[in-house]
């Protein structure tokens, strides 16, 4: 009997230190702080691939977008985007030549009006890095 309540008050604590770690572990991963936008790299609209080119202007025409993802809120789960409110940023698809699916090329704008936003930005590889897109240097 007694080396039951032992195994019990062992597994006790051990369930203890294991939600402990998997707490550290959560706050470990979540402490990125939001990124400044002068520190992310710029990139002129008249440099990016022409498919991004003509997905900016249908942006800024307010569609009609081909892929039905194109206009939904993008969380900026990787906190690579100015820190804003959810659904401040919405993601487009921009084609890639010779892709069956959308590819990993990206355009993220934000504000408050879709047609009309106050920033957007370029991502060639599905997220991992951001350049904040210019009109002119």
């Amino acid at each position: 009997m007694k080396v039951a309540q032992q195994w019990v008050f062992r597994q006790h604590w051990l369930a203890v230190l294991m939600g402990l770690v998997w707490m550290a572990c959560t706050v470990l991963v979540h402490a990125k702080q939001p990124v400044e936008v002068t520190s992310l790299a710029t990139v002129l609209v008249a440099d990016l691939p022409r498919e991004a080119q003509e997905t900016y202007q249908t942006i800024r025409k307010g569609g009609p977008f081909p892929y039905e993802k194109d206009g939904t809120v993008f969380g900026n789960r990787e906190r690579l985007l100015p820190r804003q409110d959810r659904g401040f940023y919405r993601e487009y698809t921009v084609k890639t030549p010779g892709e069956r699916s959308r590819g990993a090329r990206r355009i993220v704008c934000g504000g408050p009006v879709p047609a009309e936003p106050k920033a957007c930005y370029y991502t060639q590889d599905h997220y991992a890095s951001f350049r904040m897109m210019v009109d002119r240097p």
